[in-house]
């Protein structure tokens, strides 16, 4: 887990849980987003982003991995129609008074779909050369849904042969977070197809690639630990991924909190820090 870790507004019967999104965004960025450094590096020294490369990143949530491609010289782009408390952050982030550099002028962040870039530039910006979907799937029953048909709108957008990368979690044996998110299906309904924990598939990124017309190229797998200051932080940090939000609608916000603070337990370390060992894998296709 948007990891998406993922996704921040999940469908789901019944009332919306009633959460302070500024907050759970903020949480996002403070907390939980930092977890997915390490994949964002794997994928850029794979790819060897670097000045002349113009990124498309979707579902780019609050942009750290923007950030992170902007100060290797990239030009970056970022769609997000999730989470517009998320996209805020963004902005801040990416301002280009921020950087105090012109490069930085090329940034450009839209709320919406890929189909809403070119209403959104004053002239048609040049082909992406990368683009990137970083929120992992895999976790949830239905969640690559969304991510075929965003590529499929993405794609005509980028350079013949680009690179787009698929991000995903890992074996369950592997993700020890894999424990934790069992709460999510204890608590909604066990009827819902969507919105519900299920265990990541061998083939699940090659699979949406392959439907979306794109030519897998390669793949890796990358170790991204879950570690927080303290069980209120973890808390507070897997909350922000949306990836309870079903658990919240179908019981309420008390009783998940309660029951994620228990799951965490066996993870609490003496001195009250949280460690879950995770991995994640990415996919690497290309645009025909």
């Amino acid at each position: 887990m948007t990891p998406t870790l993922v996704r921040q507004h999940l469908p789901h019967a019944g009332h919306a849980p009633r959460v302070d999104l500024c907050a759970r965004a903020r949480d996002w960025s403070e907390i939980q987003e930092r977890m997915l450094v390490p994949l964002y590096e794997a994928v850029y020294e794979r790819v060897e982003v670097g000045p002349g490369t113009r990124l498309l990143g979707l579902g780019c949530g609050s942009g750290l991995a923007l950030v992170m491609a902007a100060s290797r010289g990239v030009a970056v782009t970022g769609v997000d129609s999730t989470s517009p408390e998320r996209l805020a952050l963004a902005r801040q982030r990416l301002q280009p008074e921020a950087w105090g550099t012109r490069a930085r002028a090329d940034t450009r962040l839209v709320d919406g779909s890929p189909d809403d870039l070119a209403a959104a530039a004053d002239a048609q910006p040049p082909a992406y050369s990368l683009v990137t979907a970083f929120e992992p799937i895999g976790c949830l029953a239905g969640d690559s849904e969304g991510l075929g048909e965003l590529l499929m709108a993405a794609t005509p957008l980028a350079e013949r042969g680009a690179p787009v990368v698929l991000a995903g979690w890992g074996p369950p044996e592997r993700c020890t977070t894999s424990s934790v998110l069992r709460v999510a299906t204890k608590l909604a309904d066990p009827l819902r197809s969507t919105g519900s924990w299920r265990p990541a598939l061998r083939d699940d990124l090659e699979e949406v690639a392959q439907r979306a017309g794109l030519r897998p190229d390669g793949s890796g797998r990358v170790a991204c630990p879950f570690g927080y200051a303290d069980a209120d932080s973890a808390v507070r940090g897997l909350l922000s991924t949306g990836l309870f939000d079903a658990a919240i609608a179908a019981t309420d916000q008390a009783q998940v909190d309660k029951e994620l603070a228990e799951s965490l337990h066996p993870y609490q370390r003496r001195d009250g820090t949280v460690w879950m060992p995770n991995v994640f894998r990415y996919l690497i296709a290309r645009v025909p």
